[in-house]
């Protein structure tokens, strides 16, 4: 099965669509005055097509088990057509849409079973998804040219004792969004020093500075609070969204110190300095953090 780890759980929906087809009035009016042999043919199909929802992994190899918050069919007749409309909701880390696709085909199916009887002209035709929400489909665009920088903090990094890792990770993941980085600097993790970079930086007009170090515990660790003393409005949310992203992997993602906020109209945020906690604050936060411009470029307006 795909690993889904890295994936945050938001709420998902898919509707997905069966169309069964007799083939004269009177299967219709059969369905309708519920007189169908066999029962009640719309309450026996969609208690087939619960089943059938919650089933989905049972039959489905690579179909991650997943808690079924919501489903529920409708339907509409056209002619001799039912039309079958089966939704699905969950708030997971996956899409809901082959629950939904496989519930209407089991409505189908069921109703297809119990009109046999009485019209052997019965046909399944036209099981497709009709719509889906929520995961990377439902995102809005990421900003085009966004200017973006990242400041590796760290003594021995810049001494030339150490190698960086965090930050070139950092790059890394911002490459798989299309996010291209125009400015990579190694600082010491002194408050002067990456205050005077961030200033400059802002003062460039860049859009979104990721700082990476400094963040542990140490009285030597001030990135922080060196960001702090800069912002004019804090986005607290950031922070609390990647320690809960990271706490339900990492037990001591409870001791990470982060601050993320706005310098002007430069997004800055603080990660910590190792390549795995990096990768756990942009699995986190991206691409949704960056619907921070948009909301900034409609309040230009």
């Amino acid at each position: 099965m795909v690993d889904i780890t890295h994936k945050t759980n938001t709420l998902r929906i898919a509707t997905a669509q069966a169309t069964v087809l007799v083939s004269k009035p009177e299967t219709i009016e059969a369905i309708q005055n519920r007189s169908v042999p066999k029962g009640d043919v719309f309450e026996m199909a969609k208690a087939a097509g619960f089943l059938a929802v919650k089933k989905t992994p049972d039959l489905l190899p690579d179909c991650h088990p997943i808690p079924i918050e919501y489903t529920a069919v409708n339907y509409r007749i056209e002619d001799l057509s039912v039309i079958i409309e089966l939704t699905v909701k969950t708030i997971y880390k996956t899409g809901v849409e082959v629950e939904a696709m496989h519930g209407a085909s089991v409505v189908a199916l069921t109703m297809y079973d119990m009109l046999k009887p009485i019209d052997k002209g019965v046909e399944i035709r036209n099981i497709k998804l009709l719509e889906k929400k929520g995961g990377k489909s439902d995102r809005k665009a990421i900003p085009e040219n966004l200017k973006t920088a990242v400041i590796v903090c760290s003594d021995s990094i810049s001494s030339g004792a150490g190698e960086d890792k965090s930050g070139r990770k950092i790059i890394e993941k911002l490459k798989t969004l299309n996010i291209a980085v125009n400015d990579y600097s190694i600082i010491p993790d002194d408050k002067e020093t990456i205050q005077e970079k961030i200033q400059s930086l802002t003062s460039l007009s860049y859009q979104m500075i990721l700082v990476t170090g400094g963040t542990g515990l140490s009285n030597r660790d001030v990135t922080p609070e060196a960001v702090i003393e800069l912002i004019d409005r804090e986005i607290p949310g950031i922070a609390e969204t990647a320690r809960q992203y990271g706490q339900e992997r990492i037990p001591t993602a409870m001791l990470s110190r982060s601050a993320a906020g706005l310098i002007g109209n430069t997004l800055v945020i603080t990660m910590p300095g190792s390549t795995g906690g990096v990768t756990e604050y942009i699995d986190a936060l991206f691409p949704q953090v960056l619907h921070v411009f948009s909301v900034m470029e409609g309040n230009k307006h």
